[in-house]
């Protein structure tokens, strides 16, 4: 280039850099008053810098705009959206029931682009299950230029990469636009139960998606490897074994050196944090499959129910600690931990916060892993089941003190008059066990808290400036109780007996041995016919809907024989139970709607074996203790909201979260309800939660408890809030799902803000 031309060009390039540069997208930024990940920030602590509402005006909050894909499931009430959006740049990221993905205007909640995964699959747009399922967020990643932006969210077993400029589908990444969840879990595909999806969504660190999944409660589960991929292509850079493999740490500690090969579970369904700074990625996991007899995995099962702290670039382990051994109890870690900073004995510590089910909250150093309280291990009952192997301790940290009580007893029984107590009684004593990490067993034991907390997936919001850390939790009891695995004999071939043996190795712990299941989550059986026809409940065996996972994997005569069984019909047995069978009608199964049935096919082969097989016992189901209205059988509160100061570890203050009204219209003082969704805190002195039965968001005072603010939603809000800064406003945004505990489903977002400039603009109907 001649000297000239050069002299010429260089005030162009310069003014081509300074353009760039002042147009680049800045990188999302929690301290901006944004919402950028699942949990507000990647450190998991639920926290907004927005401070416009306080607590002497928050009075004033009213509705701004609603918006909503009017994708319910209006007739059987079973939809749900867990979602809580995302907000950068002005822009809210948020799915719908259906697990549409769209993008509006956070400020006033006009549409600007949807995004629906049916429309990439033409069979399931005639599966009116295909997409009823449950996702609780979304990922976003951009360059460092801020000309490319992600999204990444899951449908099942998919996780989808879209374009946030425009909602499109980005083809380049993974295959055609998704990556499969089933896939690149470094074991045979046969070996395991394939209903593997992601619910939770992943963390971005750097130029990687890390993920994890949610997968059976059986067996015969997935194994729950941790993994990343790159965000441009899609390709696995990086995969953790939960289940150690030969030669990798801790391998050494399964007594059984096949496990890897068989044994599933030890997965990340609950989300995950980062510390950016330190590339250290912080993992909670759940429980081996099989989570009530542990014959099969004999051992202290690691990485089961551990905090798992790995280097975020390559998948090295760090550090880990298990919060239950052996797990018999279905203890899952239900939220991702909160990393926060703290004063002890004087000095700054980075910390690491992790809630559980059972109502504790272990506090570590963030770096090393040293708790720190103290933790004991505390000797725990070893009567057992023949065959188990329980582990014969527990550990318990002495502080932070529990936020859930601790012991259900007969004392604790109640009832809402005199007849309920009385009933509940009755029911009580059937139980036999009371004492905390007792090992399932046939006499039947108390799970309290239960199986959904304590502490559950809606997780725990922190102060980063007082580091007292704010949780909601349930407190009903459930029972266990196991049986030996019933049903028909190998060999026999009497009418619905083949299908009686699928109902039992699949559906009983669920919808119990008489199939009438108990609650919404696990509706009865009991003449389904009436309600679906044959067509409909192979869409939900395969599918799956909300609480039930997908049973693609059952082999075509066992899912036959299975569905014939629930329609009550006798299919003459000529066959092994894997035979392929015609006898299942198209119609639902009335008096009127009888039809021959005709004999099936001889010379098949049988079903493959799997580990199921080697479970000698299941539980009789998910059994809550409430009385016939669906009240819970313990002392109230049912429902509460938590401070807990980190710093001390000492509880500051319990209040009551929910009401049922027509209870206080008797006289009864509010009792809670059981919650699902997770609190936000702010710089404003707030606590924003939903998620109870009574169909309200309330604003608490975050230094007494005190409610200060509610309003009715237009159905339940089961999911966590977001709190940002748009167009120079605060907003408070939830997802009105409901759907669970016999709630009504919805499909709105609802946003409040104070008046004054505030927009009420409702978009249109976007059908």
């Amino acid at each position: 280039m001649k000297r000239k031309t050069f002299w010429v060009l260089l005030p162009i390039f310069a003014l081509g850099i300074f353009w760039m540069r002042i147009t680049r997208l800045p990188q999302p930024d929690p301290a901006k008053g944004e919402w950028t990940t699942y949990a507000g920030s990647k450190e998991g602590i639920r926290y907004s810098v927005a401070d416009q509402v306080t607590t002497e005006n928050v009075a004033g909050l009213q509705a701004a705009w609603t918006y909503s894909t009017h994708d319910r499931d209006s007739a059987g009430n079973r939809s749900q959206n867990q979602c809580t959006p995302l907000m950068i740049d002005g822009i809210l990221y948020g799915t719908s029931p259906q697990l549409k993905l769209f993008a509006l205007n956070a400020a006033s909640g006009e549409q600007k682009w949807l995004f629906d995964p049916a429309s990439l699959d033409t069979a399931s747009k005639k599966d009116p299950f295909a997409f009823f399922k449950v996702n609780r967020g979304i990922a976003y990643w951009q360059n460092e230029e801020g000309t490319e932006r992600r999204l990444f969210y899951s449908v099942g077993q998919k996780t989808y990469c879209i374009n946030a400029a425009d909602g499109k589908l980005i083809e380049g990444f993974g295959k055609g636009g998704f990556i499969d969840l089933t896939e690149n879990l470094d074991r045979d595909p046969s070996t395991f139960n394939p209903f593997v999806a992601g619910t939770t969504p992943g963390i971005i660190y750097k130029d990687l998606l890390i993920v994890g999944m949610r997968v059976a409660e059986s067996a015969d589960a997935a194994p729950g490897h941790i993994r990343a991929y790159d965000v441009r292509t899609g390709e696995r850079k990086w995969i953790f074994h939960t289940i150690p493999h030969p030669g990798e740490l801790n391998y050494n500690t399964w007594p059984d050196k096949e496990a890897y090969k068989k044994i599933g579970g030890a997965n990340n369904w609950a989300g995950l944090s980062l510390d950016e700074k330190r590339g250290l990625l912080y993992v909670p996991t759940g429980s081996i499959g099989g989570d009530f007899y542990g014959g099969v995995r004999k051992g202290q099962n690691l990485y089961s129910n551990s905090l798992l702290v790995l280097d975020a670039a390559t998948g090295q382990y760090r550090w880990h600690f298990q919060t239950v051994h052996h797990d018999l109890w279905d203890r899952d870690l239900p939220a991702n931990p909160n990393l926060v900073t703290l004063t002890r004995d004087g000095k700054t510590v980075d910390a690491v916060a992790q809630i559980t089910k059972h109502g504790y909250v272990f506090l570590f150093d963030r770096v090393s892993g040293k708790p720190l309280f103290p933790v004991r291990e505390v000797p725990v009952p070893q009567k057992a089941l023949p065959g188990e192997s329980v582990w014969p301790t527990q550990p318990i940290p002495s502080l932070p003190e529990p936020f859930a009580r601790q012991q259900f007893g007969a004392k604790d029984v109640w009832g809402i008059d005199a007849a309920a107590k009385k009933e509940l009684q009755e029911k009580f004593r059937k139980v036999r066990f009371a004492t905390p990490f007792t090992p399932p067993s046939k006499e039947g034991s108390w799970i309290f808290p239960g199986y959904d907390g304590g502490g559950e997936w809606g997780g725990a919001a922190v102060d980063p400036e007082s580091g007292i850390l704010y949780v909601n939790s349930s407190e009903v009891p459930w029972s266990l109780t196991m049986i030996d695995v019933p049903g028909a004999g190998a060999n026999d071939r009497s009418p619905g007996a083949a299908g009686k043996r699928v109902y039992n190795k699949y559906c009983l712990s669920c919808h119990g041995p008489q199939l009438k299941g108990n609650g919404t989550n696990f509706p009865s059986l009991v003449n389904i016919g009436r309600k679906y026809n044959e067509s409909r409940i192979r869409q939900l065996l395969d599918n799956g809907r909300n609480m039930m996972p997908s049973f693609r994997q059952i082999s075509a005569g066992d899912k036959d024989a299975l569905i014939a069984f629930l329609l009550h019909k006798a299919v003459a047995r000529t066959a092994p139970v894997s035979a392929r069978s015609a006898a299942v009608q198209k119609e639902p199964a009335t008096a009127q709607g009888r039809a021959n049935l005709p004999k099936e096919p001889t010379g098949t082969k049988t079903a493959k074996k799997s580990i199921l097989d080697q479970v000698p016992y299941i539980m009789t189901g998910y059994n809550k203790f409430v009385d016939k209205n669906g009240y819970p059988g313990i002392t109230p509160p049912w429902g509460t909201l938590n401070a807990v100061d980190l710093n001390s570890g000492k509880l500051l203050w319990k209040v009551t979260l929910g009401e049922f009204d027509e209870l206080t219209r008797k006289g009864i003082p509010p009792t809670g309800t059981q919650v699902y969704g997770g609190p936000v805190v702010t710089k404003g002195g707030l606590i924003f939660v939903a998620s109870t039965q009574d169909e309200k968001i309330r604003a608490f005072d975050k230094k007494s408890g005190k409610v200060l603010w509610e309003a009715k939603l237009p159905a339940a809000g089961y999911a966590t809030p977001a709190v940002y800064l748009a167009g120079g406003k605060e907003f408070l945004v939830i997802a009105c799902g409901g759907g669970k505990l016999g709630s009504r489903s919805g499909d709105q977002y609802v946003a409040f803000s104070l008046p004054g400039g505030a927009t009420t603009q409702t978009p249109p109907s976007n059908r």
